[in-house]
């Protein structure tokens, strides 16, 4: 079927939690927004107990951008991501892992 893209929370919640979205890309911004939201995990990235929520819209452009990528490279085999920072005004990649 070709190359996917998961998303969730990362770290020891995909394992503990099992809570990802998975689409087949290239994504578009709405597969991006139907990806996030369908996570159990949403309400947190919408922020709790006084914390403020991530900037969906940058969450949404990285995650449009690295299917883009991946796309349009297909010696990738594979790209781990994790963690995505998400601030006011952009998100970034903590660390990325590639096998080509």
């Amino acid at each position: 079927f070709g190359p996917i893209i998961m998303f969730g929370l990362g770290g020891i919640w995909v394992e503990v939690l099992r809570d990802v979205s998975f689409r087949l890309i290239p994504i578009s911004k709405k597969d991006a927004e139907e990806m996030v939201k369908e996570i159990r995990a949403y309400r947190i990235l919408e922020g709790i107990r006084g914390m403020k929520p991530v900037n969906f819209n940058a969450l949404y452009g990285f995650l449009v951008k690295v299917s883009k990528l991946v796309w349009k490279n297909p010696n990738i085999q594979e790209l781990d991501i994790n963690p995505v920072f998400v601030d006011d005004k952009r998100a970034a990649a903590g660390d990325v892992r590639i096998l080509v």
